[in-house]
């Protein structure tokens, strides 16, 4: 394969790269901890969207447990977005076995 070949492959990656980053941006997971007191919505960038809390679970005697909630949700929610991403490189490199670690954050 020529030098032309491979640098023009090359770019295509990069244009398909960057439209599943976009892509990824508006795609979003949720996880709910605590029997759903407590969810997180992160996006494809890691980026947390929202928190929900349930009135129930404020307790102003108790600020540790809320706080523990609310990682816990995030935690998992960043959890499932690595995991999307992770689906969606796989999608993009064809099973290439192109391991791009970090690539999102």
């Amino acid at each position: 394969m020529d030098m032309n070949a491979i640098m023009q492959q090359a770019q295509q990656f990069q244009a398909k790269m960057a439209e599943m980053q976009n892509e990824l941006a508006d795609k979003t997971v949720s996880a709910s901890v605590g029997g759903g007191m407590v969810s997180a919505v992160v996006n494809g960038r890691h980026e947390v969207v929202s928190i929900t809390i349930d009135k129930e679970v404020i307790n102003p005697e108790d600020p540790v447990m809320l706080q523990d909630l609310v990682v816990a949700a995030v935690n998992e929610a960043m959890k499932q977005a690595k995991e999307m991403i992770q689906a969606e490189m796989a999608k993009l490199t064809g099973g290439m076995g192109l391991d791009i670690p970090n690539m999102f954050g």
